[in-house]
């Protein structure tokens, strides 16, 4: 997958109510800063004016949201109705999500429930960032709960690193980011959840794979494209296979 530009927007799925699309990684979804032109937002109103709502803000609405850094499966409703039905989903926990992740070193563990409660980070300098219950300045840890799932062991740049699937069964800012680096895992290329470390590689390994929302409109469910394949980024070596990727989706399924 190549950087985002202004005409390079991916669809994965379009109906009359909903688009998903495969959202570039560094890429904001909307901005209401003047110099930050290229967005989500302006991909969609570039490749389909004619659905820009004018009723909202950003001309589309978003159904949720993915990391500045994160790429993947990212859906927007077309209306208001098909807004609601969406939202609805979120709300009684009826969505499935799941992320491709390369995080650093060999994860030993199989399988894994990963469950530190998550606050907001009040320490000086770090504000920006979300932290685990009982570290310093964090303030109002809700509890939190993803799952992990090793797929291969391999290196990434010479170094030992883990490709593995992610399952927030929560929802709070940065989880993943924050339940992998808590467990000694940093995603490869996470600068924030490194403590300023990791800066080499082009981009931070965590994407959006795999997404389902059972709407009463219609079932949504899509896959975005494994970014982490050798074919793709010769840096990642995979050298053991522990579970394979389309039997795991199957059974969260």
């Amino acid at each position: 997958m190549e950087p985002g530009t202004i005409d390079n927007l991916c669809i994965l799925y379009q109906s009359p109510d909903f688009i998903v699309v495969n959202k570039h990684w560094d890429l904001r979804i909307d901005s209401k800063l003047w110099y930050e032109t290229l967005t989500l937002q302006s991909q969609l109103k570039h490749r389909f004016p004619e659905l820009a709502d004018p009723h909202t803000y950003y001309g589309f609405r978003f159904c949720h949201q993915l990391d500045f850094s994160t790429s993947g499966a990212l859906c927007v409703a077309l209306n208001k109705a098909a807004a609601g039905s969406a939202y609805k989903c979120f709300r009684d926990r009826l969505v499935t999500k799941a992320y491709l992740a390369l995080v650093r070193g060999h994860v030993s563990q199989r399988r894994m429930t990963i469950s530190y409660a998550i606050g907001k980070n009040t320490t000086e300098g770090m504000t920006h960032m979300m932290c685990i219950d009982g570290t310093e300045g964090c303030d109002n840890p809700k509890p939190c709960q993803s799952e992990l799932i090793v797929l291969e062991h391999g290196s990434y740049s010479g170094d030992p690193v883990t490709k593995v699937l992610l399952q927030p069964l929560t929802g709070r800012t940065h989880q993943l980011r924050v339940h992998c680096s808590a467990i000694g895992h940093p995603i490869v290329g996470d600068f924030t959840y490194s403590h300023r470390k990791d800066s080499s590689p082009y981009r931070m390994m965590l994407h959006a794979y795999y997404l389902r929302i059972p709407t009463s409109k219609e079932l949504i469910e899509v896959c975005a494209p494994d970014p982490f394949l050798t074919t793709m980024d010769s840096n990642w070596v995979p050298q053991q296979v522990l579970h394979q990727l389309d039997e795991t989706i199957q059974e969260l399924k």
